[in-house]
């Protein structure tokens, strides 16, 4: 089974922290539209024939699509690949687009997963955030969603946002907790060079939330979510037993999949390809029927490092033995004392060779999975 990912490049407003690839002027969505389904067409054999098992649309803001145009994709994609008749198709979603007639149409086109970009119940965070709804079009889109039949909803939300202290960002938890989504993705803000907060930060305008309070937000998005019953079976991610994204989890278990659209990336589990990140240029090339994109040849240790860093973020854990066997890497050998370190200081667990990240553990999980990195001349 695969996945597959389609990235919808537009944006009514660009939010201040976003460095995903996007647009607002949206002339080009009924030619991209086009465009996607000649490169689903170029595309076919990058999966080999192997059924999806997971659509994801994202973007940029996938709900801007019309019934129609929705409707070219997935004919595109029925004309050209085999889907499980249970995959999982999740579509990206503002609270500001979801009208009882906008789910309706979303339902209509296949769509039986929402992931709602709420990012906040703060009014002031929203401005802030420079996000497009409000604190009643953020409840109100979960509840129109439920009204609508969506029994897989997920919502997003951001915290160590600069100025929001403990309790605030507990009142989001509350108030998140008690609209009871099947799933939750919860972020630390990054600040990014190219983005308005990067620019706010360069010009001594903005200060990102010093990491100690950051992690102390952390601990308190994992409390909270454990004491109402959600599996953290993800570092970002939390679910109702039976909810995980089978899309984002494909991603961590080294499934193929395959990027559709501007900026889109694909991974078949000896290379990555990088669609270019420029609308009219993609457009140009597909209409020329060729895909515009770069690939990248992985190393050894490229597979190695990124086994590594996927499985330890999953509450499965990283399976040493797989990783010695696939990939002839012991990690109990070659850093037997680094291991150590991390059981006697209860950053982690090792059980059966499955090493897993404690919850203080998971407070440090970048750094412990870089330092359990293969270099390129190691054998």
């Amino acid at each position: 089974m695969a996945g597959l990912y389609i990235h919808i490049p537009f944006c009514k407003q660009a939010c201040h922290y976003c460095d995903f690839h996007f647009s607002t002027n949206r002339q080009l969505i009924p030619a991209l539209t086009d465009a996607f389904g000649r490169e689903l067409m170029l595309q076919k054999q990058y999966l080999e024939g192997e059924a999806l098992e997971t659509i994801y649309l994202g973007g940029g803001t996938p709900s801007l699509l019309s019934l129609i145009e929705l409707q070219t994709i997935f004919h595109a994609i029925a004309e050209h690949y085999v889907v499980n008749p249970r995959a999982e198709i999740t579509l990206e979603a503002n609270p500001d687009d979801l009208t009882s007639e906008k789910l309706t149409e979303f339902k209509q086109a296949g769509i039986n997963r929402l992931s709602i970009g709420i990012q906040s119940f703060d009014a002031d965070v929203l401005k802030f955030l420079n996000r497009a709804h409000d604190v009643d079009s953020a409840r109100n889109s979960v509840r129109l969603a439920r009204e609508a039949g969506f029994e897989n909803l997920s919502i997003d939300l951001i915290y160590s946002i600069p100025g929001q202290d403990n309790n605030a960002w507990k009142r989001n938890l509350s108030t998140a907790i008690e609209l009871a989504p099947d799933h939750v993705s919860s972020y630390s803000l990054s600040i990014e060079p190219k983005t308005a907060f990067g620019k706010w930060r360069s010009a001594g305008k903005l200060t990102a939330m010093e990491e100690e309070l950051a992690a102390q937000q952390f601990e308190i998005l994992m409390e909270e979510m454990y004491r109402a019953g959600y599996e953290h079976y993800e570092i970002s991610n939390f679910s109702k037993p039976g909810f995980h994204s089978r899309h984002n989890s494909s991603y961590w278990e080294q499934k193929k999949y395959l990027g559709i659209g501007p900026s889109a990336h694909s991974y078949n589990g000896s290379s990555r390809q990088f669609n270019i990140a420029n609308n009219h240029l993609y457009l140009k090339s597909i209409l020329g029927d060729k895909i515009p994109f770069e690939v990248e040849t992985l190393t050894r240790a490229n597979k190695i490092n990124e086994f590594i860093f996927t499985t330890l973020r999953t509450n499965k854990g990283c399976n040493l033995t797989l990783l010695k066997t696939e990939h002839g890497y012991d990690v109990e050998v070659k850093l037997a004392r680094y291991l150590t370190n991390l059981l006697e200081n209860d950053l982690a667990s090792l059980d059966n060779h499955i090493l897993k990240l404690t919850r203080q553990g998971k407070l440090l999980a970048d750094k412990i999975a870089s330092d359990l990195f293969a270099e390129e001349d190691q054998n």
